[in-house]
């Protein structure tokens, strides 16, 4: 899975040709997303139930891994909970499929979704929510009214309703949606902002030059019809933004000057802190894969499960990371990093060109098969920089601690736990959360991860792998008895052309969408270089 490089095309030819419909080999995810344009005429019976199914373009399931009633899953139950949820992505997906290849029945037969995809998809949920059941009521309380949370529906696939979080470590964006009409007729505005810019009223930002996104190659029409990336479940051209027409909202990310009170998932940055802070950092040089280590598993939420994450992940640091990973395994595994002191194992979903090309995987699990098509990308470069907090020293991270930032499933999730951000190069102090970047000549494009900084003192994961670490507030502190940890920021630069010819690896649902990026860390640091890592940043050094 060699990196494919590009020369840069020029600015008016940005946008990469990506067929809505194009027909990949091995089952892959290829029926095109279709859609009804109001400027059609089109009045009979089956074209208004086709513009119907044009707003029920993904499968919409409770995420049942982070309901309340999972939070306390007993040690002993979580292998077994474990598998039984990472069966349910696997019935979503098997779902969805069956929902992309059958949209034109479904547009002839309004009862058809629901008797021959939701009804059995609800079925196989009840029998998994209760064997989940039954698993944790032999070792502890057995949990009730799991089976409420089978239902599942089929909605638009924008079923974000705006009012982000805001980037620029602003904490709450307002205003939500201010660019209404992405691509429905003359495409003005390119979309919604959901709150990217801080909750600022920048609706402008979603165009593309001049703002008419109808008619661009980036899987819509001329006629101002949405339409899917290559393989039939996105991205569209209203997911990417001209990053010149974004107004400043964040500070660049942080290169060695701790994180000045930021909130964990803003991109504030800077700062000295305080008087009792922690304003060292630690880098560590763990390569960009060469090793072109790939698999789509993931064994921090699905253990012993191939396939478990649903789409690709790059691998830096630990090589020996797979679904069947031990904690012995890692420990003892062979590292990318320079410093051979750090096992940790670092992944996220991998970017593809959306160019018609095929990828090695286009026939396998994970790639073709579940929509994640495309020549994977190879970073240009990977940054991973552990900083403090400005109001408290920081403790050691406990050895085979595993922290997750963002949400996989931030589409029909909500934006609660999403974490992603996106600019390019030279364009830093712009970061958003929903939206590609469309890069200028010379400027590559940029992920940026912030890792939680607050730990609770105790345990190395948790049932939903989420509520034993925590963002510190917007001052800086770590609450409900937390402590303060070393933040890992990770910053991941590619080289791709500009427009809307690229996207991130995503379970076949979540349609590509941007806001689902997320990053995933292990940590397997010797405990004498943890020990340097806190020295060096409780003592205000750079190492």
């Amino acid at each position: 899975m060699a990196r494919t490089s590009r020369k840069r095309s020029k600015l008016a030819n940005r946008a990469i040709a990506a067929s809505a419909a194009l027909l990949l080999g091995g089952g892959g995810l290829v029926a095109a997303n279709v859609y009804a344009s109001a400027g059609e005429g089109k009045s009979n019976q089956a074209g208004t139930k086709a513009q119907n199914v044009a707003q029920a373009s993904t499968i919409v399931c409770p995420d049942v891994a982070n309901e309340k009633k999972l939070e306390n899953v007993p040690e002993a139950a979580r292998a077994e909970v474990d598998r039984e949820l990472a069966k349910m992505d696997s019935q979503i997906t098997e779902a969805y499929k069956r929902f992309a290849d059958e949209k034109r029945a479904i547009a002839l037969d309004s009862s058809y979704a629901n008797n021959a995809i939701l009804g059995p998809l609800k079925d196989r949920r009840v029998a998994a929510l209760d064997r989940i059941s039954i698993a944790m009521g032999r070792v502890g309380e057995r949990p009730q009214g799991l089976e409420s949370l089978a239902p599942c529906t089929m909605q638009n696939g924008d079923v974000l309703d705006g009012g982000g979080q805001g980037n620029g470590g602003q904490g709450n964006g307002g205003n939500g949606q201010n660019g209404q009409n992405g691509g429905q007729g003359n495409g003005q505005n390119g979309g919604q902002n959901g709150g990217q810019n801080g909750g600022q009223d920048n609706g402008q930002n979603g165009g593309q030059g001049d703002g008419q996104n109808g008619g661009q190659n980036g899987g819509q029409n001329g006629d101002g019809q949405q339409g899917g990336g290559q393989a039939g479940n996105g991205p569209e051209a209203g997911d990417f933004v001209d990053i010149t027409t974004v107004q400043p909202n964040a500070q660049p990310a942080d290169t060695g000057k701790g994180n000045g009170g930021q909130r964990g998932r803003g991109n504030g940055g800077g700062g000295n802190g305080g008087g009792n802070g922690s304003t060292g950092t630690f880098s560590s040089d763990c390569g960009v894969n060469e090793n072109s280590l790939h698999n789509s598993d993931n064994v921090i939420v699905a253990p012993g499960v191939t396939n478990g994450a649903h789409h690709m992940h790059d691998y830096i640091g630990n090589q020996s990371n797979n679904a069947f990973a031990s904690d012995n395994d890692l420990a003892g595994a062979q590292t990318s990093c320079q410093n051979q002191g750090d096992k940790s194992s670092y992944f996220w979903p991998v970017i593809r060109l959306q160019n018609g090309e095929q990828e090695a995987d286009a026939n396998a699990d994970g790639g073709g098969k579940e929509g994640n098509v495309g020549p994977i990308q190879q970073p240009t470069e990977v940054t991973n920089v552990f900083v403090g907090n400005p109001n408290s020293k920081v403790v050691a991270m406990p050895k085979l601690l595993r922290i997750i930032t963002g949400d996989a499933k931030a589409l029909t999730n909500g934006d609660a736990n999403a974490n992603a951000s996106w600019s390019c190069t030279g364009f830093e102090d712009r970061q958003l959360k929903d939206k590609y970047p469309i890069c200028p000549e010379g400027s590559q494009v940029v992920r940026t991860f912030k890792f939680q900084s607050c730990w609770d003192g105790q345990n190395i994961d948790s049932a939903n792998h989420r509520t034993h670490v925590a963002f510190a507030d917007g001052n800086g502190n770590c609450g409900n008895g937390f402590q303060a940890i070393p933040q890992l920021q990770q910053r991941i630069v590619y080289d791709v052309p500009p427009g809307p010819g690229f996207a991130v690896d995503s379970f076949p649902e979540q349609l590509h969408k941007p806001i689902t990026d997320h990053g995933d860390f292990i940590n397997v640091f010797d405990e004498n270089v943890m020990n340097q890592m806190v020295e060096c940043i409780n003592n205000g050094q750079k190492c």
